[in-house]
């Protein structure tokens, strides 16, 4: 299901603001996450409650820290339908859900933080869990 695209920009543009490059087709997927090396973080955005309240804004505290990834890129669930699934399909022993986050490192998945480690958590956990992350691999 696509949601009118007015609804979502705001949601879109709060990530683009802090310097993450939206991937809506599979071949910016296929550009931007398996053609790059070092460290790439996809999210795997949305228009719930614990994307708009808890994972943007850790996402926005992690992303404050020492330690981040070298390319920060997202699709957006219920809009970039394509894109989504092919960029789920590069971690897909991981179910598919929204908001996702997976962080690869020199195109291998190499942790990736589902829906249920961030709904009913605050920003400030699900940044500890990406700055963990961020730590171990950037």
């Amino acid at each position: 299901m696509r949601y009118p695209e007015e609804m979502v920009t705001p949601m879109r543009q709060e990530l683009v603001q802090m310097g993450f490059e939206e991937m809506r087709t599979p071949d910016e997927v296929r550009t931007k996450v398996e053609q790059s090396s070092g460290t790439v973080l996809v999210f795997v955005n949305s228009v719930c409650g614990c994307a708009g309240g808890i994972a943007r804004p850790g996402l926005a505290l992690a992303l404050s820290g020492d330690k981040a990834p070298a390319v920060l890129t997202t699709t957006f669930a219920g809009m970039d339908l394509e894109a989504t699934n092919y960029a789920r399909g590069l971690f897909a022993d991981y179910p598919p859900s929204s908001p996702q986050v997976a962080l690869f490192k020199d195109g291998e998945v190499a942790e990736v933080i589902q829906r249920h480690q961030i709904e009913g958590t605050t920003a400030e956990h699900f940044a500890g869990l990406l700055t963990e992350a961020f730590e171990r691999h950037c």
